[in-house]
């Protein structure tokens, strides 16, 4: 937790301060009221003393009138200063931690931001969301409870001990007050070490009860696809049941927690005027002694419960921040290197040099020792069986992950060299499973470009083959987005993501298998369109249907994570056997002869 509040504004630690002060000023009104109130009793239970005795006078009847109003008065004054206190805690408590709770999640999203997919793998996307949300709140609550309660309860508890220690009488009445505490603390301590194991448990169950909630929900289709309804109602099922059980066994204890204070403070009450009532007996003019005593013994036992419910949520609190702090701990692997070289000359020129890559914790290679060159403006299409690695090798280009050994070069240029954002505007990357952010078809282009004119949206979209169903529309490009595109089909998502990368105009055009939900004739128009730019991208097609790569300068066949064949088409028809099979196994050779 300590080492989280770096994230605290500079601004805030100046009203940490204000609030460290505001709340002992209130804490010393608080324990001036009941010495005001013993006062007024004292005074009065004397003046009543003479009057009995027939010794009253008009001097003295004035004498404790005057002290009566005075300090009636002064409890008056103290009690508006608490007042005003208490407010401004609470204002100033609120404000540092939503200050703070809104620095830390914009840190932990902006660190997450850095992650490469091996870094986001580590934890499940329904965990990553829970510690951004629900552990931060935790946090939140924590800083709150501590800036309002943490100083106030054991200032009170002190200074009310030495506030009652100076009573009179206070030496017969103290017994009670230790025996209060130590019964408190006895009570408190019990159920805190049933319940501390609990609560990591809690956050742990939340996690996978948002990932199954998730996974159910973007999976909608295939699950009623399959009848599966039943399945995951049981899988939700299961892992509610052990939420809902957590909750509830944590909740049954620490019911026992409020009613068990209450009979503990409500007992120390009872027997202070239980014993205070033989004292008044003797001493009349110990009336007031024993109720101040009583007040400040409950405003003493009341800053226990305090410290008691901090005791209860910093440990929750401690459980989140631990977990947050775990996301703070994973060094991004790819490292941004702000380069002050120049950004080369040449555009577009793509080079794999004996380049070898495995995921982490994995001993075997996904990609062995790849090695080709592809020319500023050249077409390089790259097919392999299902699993051959060529996902993972266009991943290395815009830095997604690292090559584990040899060299990927963009323009010259080791890619681990370049700043990340100077080396992905160079790279429009259109990913296999077309993805549409919540908004308007204008909002998602504007992604591409962040001032792109109305003429070169419509223009990406005619080269996109977008263009008939987004004018159709009444709203046109104001066309409602719903999350993930789910209210367009799969070929309008992927020629909305084409679109969405073209207007970015980039040097580099990688295009992963994002033809697949194309029929024929829209898949060879687009890629005539592509042929046609009014500038010359390098182009990587990674493709599983032939007549997708087919013109293609450059054809890479991966198997098993080697390029066992390079070359145009017809010289991988003639001499490459992988080819030749993926090749007869989608066309006729009479196709295949007149390509």
């Amino acid at each position: 937790m300590i080492k989280l509040l770096k994230y605290m504004n500079n601004w805030a630690w100046g009203f940490i301060v204000l609030v460290i002060g505001l709340v002992v000023l209130q804490v010393y009104c608080d324990l001036e009221l009941p010495t005001k109130l013993s006062n007024i009793l004292t005074s009065a239970s004397t003046a009543e003393a003479l009057i009995d005795q027939g010794l009253m006078t008009d001097i003295l009847q004035k004498k404790y009138q005057d002290e009566i109003m005075k300090n009636g008065l002064e409890m008056f004054a103290y009690a508006g200063i608490s007042l005003f206190s208490s407010v401004l805690v609470c204002f100033f408590a609120s404000r540092i931690a939503s200050s703070f709770s809104y620095n830390l999640r914009k840190e932990l999203y902006q660190h997450i931001q850095k992650f490469s997919i091996s870094e986001i793998e580590n934890f499940s996307t329904a965990s990553l969301i829970t510690r951004t949300t629900n552990d931060i709140t935790q946090i939140q609550m924590v800083v709150i409870m501590t800036l309002r309660m943490a100083i106030s309860a054991p200032t009170m508890a002190v200074l009310g001990i030495i506030k009652a220690g100076n009573i009179e009488a206070s030496a017969n009445l103290s017994i009670i007050v230790v025996l209060s505490v130590v019964a408190l603390v006895t009570l408190v301590v019990s159920l805190f070490l049933i319940v501390m194991p609990k609560f990591k448990a809690i956050q742990g169950l939340t996690d996978k009860l948002n990932l199954v909630t998730r996974e159910n929900l973007t999976g909608i289709r295939v699950v009623r696809a399959n009848c599966a309804e039943e399945y995951q109602e049981n899988k939700f099922n299961e892992v509610n049941q052990k939420v809902t059980k957590t909750n509830v066994f944590v909740n049954r204890a620490l019911s026992l927690l409020n009613p068990g204070m209450m009979l503990i403070m409500n007992g120390t009450s009872l027997a202070i005027l239980w014993v205070g009532a033989y004292l008044i007996n003797e001493n009349p003019l110990f009336l007031g002694n024993v109720f101040g005593f009583q007040q400040i013994t409950m405003m003493i036992v009341m800053a226990f419960m305090q410290l008691i419910m901090i005791f209860i949520m910093v440990p929750r609190g401690l459980v989140s921040a631990k977990r947050v702090r775990e996301v703070f701990d994973i060094k991004p692997s790819i490292a941004n290197l702000v380069s002050m070289e120049p950004v080369p000359e040449e555009q577009g020129t793509i080079a794999y040099e004996d380049v070898c890559f495995s995921y982490p914790n994995s001993n075997e290679n996904v990609l062995d020792h790849i090695h080709f060159t592809a020319n500023a403006g050249q077409t390089i299409a790259i097919i392999g069986s299902t699993g051959s690695g060529k996902s993972s090798l266009i991943n290395l280009l815009p830095r997604f992950f690292d090559a584990t050994e040899g060299v990927v070069k963009v323009d010259g240029r080791d890619v681990k060299t370049y700043d990340l954002k100077i080396l992905r505007d160079k790279i429009a990357f259109i990913a296999q499973k077309a993805l549409l952010f919540k908004g308007t078809i204008r909002s998602n282009l504007l992604y591409g470009k962040e001032d792109a004119t109305e003429e070169e949206m419509w223009n990406a979209l005619k080269l996109a083959m977008a263009y008939d169903f987004v004018s159709s529309y009444p709203d046109g490009l104001n066309q409602a987005v719903a999350q993930g595109g789910s209210n367009f089909s799969g070929g309008q998502k992927q020629r909305l993501s084409i679109a969405r990368a073209l207007i970015k105009r980039p040097e580099i055009i990688v295009f992963d298998d994002s033809f697949s939900a194309l029929d024929f004739k829209t898949d060879k128009i687009l890629r005539n369109n592509l042929k046609d730019l009014d500038y010359n991208p390098t182009k990587i097609i990674v493709a599983q249907r032939i007549g997708t790569i087919m013109d293609a300068d450059l054809i890479l066949v991966l198997d098993k994570g080697k390029i066992v064949g390079q070359g145009t088409h017809k010289e991988l028809i003639e001499r490459c056997s992988v080819y030749q099979e993926i090749a007869y196994s989608q066309l006729s050779k009479e196709e295949i002869d007149h390509a």
